[in-house]
């Protein structure tokens, strides 16, 4: 019996998953500072394990993902959890008995795309439009974390010096045209969230067509950058935003199709073709998370 644990910006999810099938799952808020977020995900486990009718003695295994870097089992930076260094294996550990595995979120949940699109493909890049916008990135069937674990942070690629500044300041960065907290912040009302701009881009608002308009700029340009510079086979599209659908993939492909029209080369690249999206109801990173403890488990023995 393993256990994966995603602790997102907003809610813990927990899967735990037994011969390779989800038995259980739960999902509740996850806190913020450090107290409350171990809090959070003790309680989650728990929830998760009293669904399953278990308990953290039958568990073999636990993955986590959580945002910001991630050495050691000790998280830095995770500032929508609060968090700005916590060692988070090491309290977990003496709590459950039984040390994590932990790597960031994205990290964890390339995995799990990985393996629910049957480990077929050599190489993949999940790109997270979440609250922030990352990458996981496969390359060789393996995890590709980068020299100092920076891999995939494709959020802080400017793609345009006169475009909407971003939260530290700089202008045009893909994450403040593709992730949840770049659209609120592009909207400006307080109080705000993806949503409203969403149903205010349907209501024909112009600040808020552009704001959507971008989105699709900013995921077609991540996807570019991604294939451009590792050409994986596939780019998945994941996180909240994704809930978008349809729509979403429209609009992407919309502006891959106007690049394509003036450049043979984009367009022998066909990367429209290489774009997947996954439902956004999988717990892609919980269960990314538990075959991360899984092999952890089974490096060690090995």
């Amino acid at each position: 019996m393993r256990l994966g644990v995603d602790i997102g910006g907003t809610k813990t999810d927990v899967v735990v998953v037994d011969g390779g099938e989800v038995v259980a799952r739960h999902r509740a808020p996850s806190g913020f500072g450090p107290d409350e977020v171990v809090a959070a995900a003790t309680e989650t486990v728990e929830a998760a394990l009293g669904q399953a009718g278990a308990a953290l003695g039958d568990v073999e295994s636990i993955g986590i993902g959580v945002p910001g870097g991630v050495a050691h089992g000790v998280v830095t930076f995770a500032l929508n959890l609060g968090i700005e260094k916590l060692d988070l294996a090491g309290t977990l550990e003496r709590a459950w008995g039984q040390r994590p595995a932990i790597d960031n979120d994205v990290n964890v949940a390339a995995l799990g795309a990985w393996a629910l699109r049957g480990r077929g493909e050599n190489s993949l890049a999940y790109l997270n439009l979440g609250t922030g916008l990352a990458a996981g990135i496969i390359l060789d069937g393996k995890l590709w974390r980068g020299a100092r674990g920076t891999a995939g942070e494709v959020g802080h690629i400017s793609v345009d010096p006169a475009g909407p500044l971003d939260a530290d300041g700089l202008p045009g960065a893909l994450e403040t045209y593709a992730s949840g907290s770049g659209l609120v912040r592009q909207w400006g009302v307080g109080g705000a969230v993806a949503r409203d701009v969403f149903e205010a881009a349907v209501r024909g608002e112009p600040g808020a067509v552009a704001i959507r308009d971008g989105l699709y700029f900013g995921t077609a340009s991540a996807v570019r950058a991604l294939v451009l510079m590792l050409d994986v086979e596939t780019v998945v599209l994941g996180g909240g935003l994704s809930a978008q659908g349809d729509i979403l993939t429209a609009g992407v492909l919309g502006v891959l199709a106007e690049w394509e029209a003036r450049s043979d080369f984009l367009r022998s690249l066909e990367l429209g073709e290489r774009i997947a999206v996954l439902d956004v109801d999988i717990p892609v990173a919980a269960l990314g998370a538990a075959d991360l403890g899984a092999a952890e488990v089974s490096g060690a023995r090995g």
